[in-house]
């Protein structure tokens, strides 16, 4: 690297190394004091520079990103997919510890032991899943792919540099959040890239090894990535897989338990009084409702709808599935600056695990009105690591906020999917295949589902018609963490 030749570059070039030296630092004030007019202090200064063992490298606030050295490339050329795998899982464990400032102290998982996970799985819940790391480095994407019982598969994408690959990304979302799109196919394209690149690799593998369930681990930049909606030319994603997203296979909690019976404790507000700047949520009261005539429920709402409630509630009662038909603001920075909203009081992400979730355990945590602020580093692992901060099991919430009615129709089949699906994830692809499928829309003052015909309220048959198949709806919706 070259060292900057005007007085100014040279100024903030040298703030950046004094991090590194105390002896430099004093040359520094040195130089600022004695002013521009000595240029011989300028060739002193790059003199001792040049000497020293100081690198001649901008100063980074953060590690390394060991994706771009040659450590992990050159397990992966050898075939070393153990090593390559346990140096991902550390990366990235350590990315999440750093945001959320907690040692999660979870043991690493090997290469085999996953393999055997999934089999195990694949046989008590007759899904068969596979787990795809997909990295993205600066001169190519690197997929690796694990399955039951079998030898990793590694495929390398070169044409989809990680600038290329991030741009097409934003195009994607971009063109699928566009509200006066929303009755176009202009995210078609991007969406075809994406899968050709992350998906067309590894179909072959997929399809002889009879994989129905795809766990995805994801670097940097592909975290909030719309999945479900990666399009092969004929169908979506969702349409041929369940989908998961994971932060590391290590924050999995791969025990299966059967939910189908379980209870459900609902909780949320139509309106927000306290909170004036929070958009009115006016399905609320219909989502809580449909919910509890299909599932043992408690529901609190509007006033009721606390923490303390919460808290109390699952005291006395155990609770497999926490519903919060709320706002859930997922932005950049710490995250205190991420929150639940209840109808009293922001609960930040960074409070969450004090609350308990995991003892005894949450198998599923439902946040059915998020909003993130897309393309943060900070936003991906606030919403990646949602399951592992709040420690539940598994979460469902969404990339951005959906319409009302959008998320009042989806949520409405998920539930019922939910009674008989063997997964979590399986009940969220068949409810977003119904949406695809325009067997969930809403028509003639009504939400039409396969749970019949629900009517609406007022606020809501104002909108009239609306056919619910564009993934600005559907494709929003992730499962974060197991998707057993």
């Amino acid at each position: 690297m070259k060292i900057p030749v005007n007085c100014t570059n040279l100024l903030i070039w040298a703030i950046a190394q004094a991090k590194r030296s105390i002896k430099f630092l004093s040359s520094l004030i040195a130089l600022i004091y004695m002013g521009k007019k000595h240029i011989f202090i300028y060739l002193i200064l790059i003199g001792f520079l040049l000497t020293t063992s100081i690198p001649l490298t901008f100063a980074q606030d953060t590690k390394p990103d060991f994706l771009e050295g040659p450590g992990l490339r050159n397990s992966l050329d050898l075939g070393n997919f153990a090593e390559a795998v346990d140096r991902i899982e550390k990366d990235w464990e350590e990315e999440f510890q750093a945001y959320f400032k907690e040692d999660f102290a979870v043991r690493s998982k090997t290469v085999d032991e996953i393999s055997k996970t999934l089999a195990r799985l694949a046989l008590q819940t007759k899904k068969k899943p596979a787990l795809i790391y997909v990295i993205p480095r600066a001169d190519q994407l690197e997929l690796l792919l694990i399955t039951p019982d079998r030898p990793p598969f590694r495929h390398s994408v070169l044409a989809a540099k990680r600038d290329t690959l991030i741009a097409v990304v934003q195009e994607f979302i971009s063109e699928i959040t566009n509200l006066r799109k929303i009755n176009t196919t202009s995210y078609l394209n991007a969406a075809q890239q994406l899968y050709q690149w992350i998906i067309a690799p590894l179909e072959l593998n997929l399809q002889l090894q009879k994989i129905d369930t795809l766990l995805f681990c994801v670097g940097g930049g592909l975290r909030t990535l719309p999945l479900p909606a990666l399009h092969d030319g004929q169908r979506f994603l969702t349409e041929k897989y369940s989908l998961a997203r994971i932060p590391a296979f290590k924050f999995t909690d791969s025990n299966y338990a059967d939910i189908r019976k379980s209870q459900v404790l609902a909780m949320g507000a139509s309106d927000f009084s306290n909170f004036s700047q929070q958009q009115p949520l006016p399905a609320v009261p219909l989502e809580l409702k449909t919910i509890s005539q299909t599932w043992p429920t408690q529901s609190f709402l509007n006033k009721d709808f606390t923490v303390v409630n919460l808290q109390s509630e699952r005291l006395r009662q155990r609770f497999a599935i926490i519903h919060l038909a709320t706002h859930a603001e997922f932005k950049p920075g710490t995250p205190n600056n991420s929150y639940i909203q209840f109808w009293d009081t922001q609960l930040k992400l960074n409070q969450i695990r004090a609350l308990g979730w995991n003892n005894p355990p949450v198998e599923l945590l439902v946040l059915s009105a998020c909003r993130t602020g897309l393309g943060d580093k900070t936003v991906e692992l606030g919403f990646a690591g949602l399951a592992v901060e709040a420690g539940v099991k598994s979460a469902l919430a969404s990339i951005w906020y959906v319409s009302d009615a959008g998320t009042l129709a989806l949520m409405t089949e998920f539930y019922q999917q939910l009674k008989t699906a063997p997964i979590k994830a399986e009940a969220l692809r068949q409810a977003q295949i119904a949406m695809i499928q325009g067997k969930v829309r809403l028509e003639n003052g009504a939400l039409q589902s396969s749970r019949g015909s629900i009517p609406l309220p007022p606020d809501l048959v104002e909108i009239g018609n609306q056919n619910l198949s564009h993934p600005y709806y559907w494709a929003a919706f992730s499962i974060i963490g197991s998707p057993w």
